[in-house]
């Protein structure tokens, strides 16, 4: 992975000293909260219901052990013993005092990490699909290309003021595990007619009130041309994105409004502006930069034991099945490691799980860990060989839960247990779907199901591109749940249509139980997903379950 360079390094202390005065402004009251507002953004500080939050940015969502172990220690000193891992590969820490951030941000700057631009209206943690440089499907890893971006984008004078935020997703692989077409631009490697890698290139997707998926303004785009494209891109938004209306400020209402062969067409003007001026300075960092992401010293040894163990035990096997992704070494395994398991919240680890991922990354993962978007921890590169004991260690901590693609494999949002903007609980409905479907022992005959759960119209869960989406609301004081169904966050993007009226908060995990129920009568075999069954039938028998049953509960 990337380390920082002696400029990285002075940069972001200097952030951290600036930032430390501002805090100690604050505090003496040198600062009204109004004017320390927009500095403490700058630096990933936002004020929820009962406390601080901190975001730190884990970029393409790449860490390694030693940045692991900090944030558990940090987790520990200064938070309450464990940190959230999000939809955008960052981690938050929910309850920090303010006097303790700048020790926190230093602390950060010690392992090469901080929370620059995970807030404020600028390019955002540029995020990137969390098999990166280790799937069997992919056409090249896409993380050299992510940190260019970050590092052109980090501090960019053009574009710290943007009209809105911006968010840039990025995948190397055919298959889409970066949602990057509800992404402000999203990046697909691609191959042209000579087999040459290239992007294609998707604007204006985006979430929260107004869902889009992203237009393809691009179906190729040569990797030498991708810095000065994205820049046009950057610079037709900055100019025409609006500014008198936030809701209406991000680049989605900017495409929508402007129409696809406007704005594509405003793009290729600029970009022909643009391509000149880069002599090719961008592309000699790109080849400094990727030779950071070497692959690690694959070890070439015999898998019988694990052919052996996943024949023998029924417990490794089960998790095996769920948890494991095939690796471009026959011999190795992706393995996610769920923060999932039944009733827990979704995307929390504790420092003690945070430093036993590190360890283990150490002894079975030749030191790389991802977090995806999916609020899972992933461990790329681990032999056949070692995933008994791995299995085993993971167990011991509560890490073992094998559940991922599943019914409890939820995205959650923090929702109204520490989020302002919140109107409604997304933690417990998690919890108590998680904890349902495990005592109806159902979630592995269910096979794979996507369930995403918002707090509020922001979106943070994407429940939009769920299979099943949820939407906490605000009716009258009251807290009402609206489902979506058929969304999809791949390369088959939608967004999912509403089912009708909403539920209360006692109601909709019973809701999504006939739902469930309804696919496993209507779905032609085990093999059709609750997706694919959806499509084949549309909505109908889900409303009749939903909504006829209900009736007749009421009746009764």
């Amino acid at each position: 992975m990337y380390s920082y360079s002696e400029f990285d390094e002075a940069f972001v202390r200097e952030r951290v000293a600036q930032f430390t005065h501002q805090v100690e402004r604050r505090l003496d009251g040198s600062l009204t909260e109004d004017e320390f507002r927009p500095l403490r953004l700058m630096n990933g500080l936002y004020l929820q219901l009962h406390a601080y939050m901190l975001r730190v940015a884990i970029p393409y969502g790449t860490i390694n052990p030693r940045q692991m172990r900090q944030l558990a220690h940090i987790a520990q000193t200064w938070d309450k013993g464990y940190g959230h891992f999000t939809t955008r590969q960052n981690i938050q820490f929910n309850w920090p005092k303010l006097e303790d951030v700048p020790k926190m941000l230093q602390a950060l700057a010690d392992v090469g990490m901080h929370a620059i631009q995970t807030s404020g209206n600028c390019v955002r943690n540029v995020t990137a699909d969390h098999f990166a440089g280790a799937a069997a499907d992919e056409i090249e890893d896409p993380r050299p290309v992510a940190e260019l971006l970050r590092q052109w984008s980090t501090d960019h004078p053009e574009f710290q003021f943007l009209p809105r935020k911006f968010k840039i997703a990025i995948t190397g692989s055919p298959h889409d595990r970066a949602v990057t077409r509800a992404h402000d631009i999203g990046l697909r490697m691609v191959r042209n007619a000579a087999g040459e890698p290239g992007f294609e290139v998707i604007v204006g997707g985006g979430l929260g009130r107004t869902p889009m998926i992203g237009h393809t303004v691009r179906n190729f785009l040569p990797k030498a041309d991708l810095l000065p494209y994205v820049e046009a891109v950057l610079s037709v938004y900055n100019t025409l994105g609006r500014r008198d209306n936030k809701y209406k400020a991000r680049i989605k209402i900017t495409v929508h409004e402007t129409g696809k062969e406007e704005i594509t067409r405003l793009i290729e003007e600029r970009f022909a502006e643009l391509r000149p001026l880069f002599g090719g300075n961008d592309q000699k960092l790109l080849a400094e930069i990727e030779e950071a992401f070497a692959p690690p010293a694959f070890r070439n040894a015999p898998t019988d034991a694990y052919d052996a163990f996943y024949k023998a035990d029924p417990t490794f096997r089960s998790w095996a099945d769920t948890n494991l992704t095939a690796h471009r070494n026959a011999q190795y395994a992706i393995v996610t490691i769920s923060l999932k398991a039944h009733g827990e919240t979704p995307g929390d680890a504790t420092a003690d799980q945070m430093r036993l991922i590190a360890d283990l990354a150490e002894t079975y993962g030749h030191s790389e860990i991802r977090i995806s978007h999916e609020q899972n921890v992933i461990l790329p590169h681990v032999h056949k060989a070692d995933l008994p004991a791995l299995h085993a260690a993971l167990v011991n901590a509560g890490l073992g839960t094998a559940n991922v693609g599943l019914i409890s494999d939820i995205i959650a949002c923090p929702g109204m247990d520490y989020c302002a903007l919140a109107t409604a609980r997304s933690i417990p409905i998690a919890q108590q779907i998680a904890t349902r479907f495990d005592e109806l022992k159902l979630e592995h005959d269910i096979g794979p199901l996507k369930i995403k759960i918002s707090g509020c119209i922001n979106a943070c869960g994407h429940h939009h591109v769920g299979h099943i989406g949820i939407l906490g609301l605000d009716r009258a004081g009251v807290e009402n749940y609206q489902i979506t169904l058929g969304g999809d966050g791949t390369e088959t993007a939608a967004i999912g249509d509403k089912t009708g009226p909403g539920f209360a908060y006692d109601e909709i995990v019973p809701a999504i139980e006939r739902i469930v129920r309804a696919y496993l009568e209507i779905r032609q075999s085990p093999e059709e997903t609750f997706l694919d069954a959806f499509r084949r039938v549309g909505m109908d028998p889900f409303k009749a379950a939903l909504y006829d049953e209900e009736g007749e509960k009421d009746a009764a």
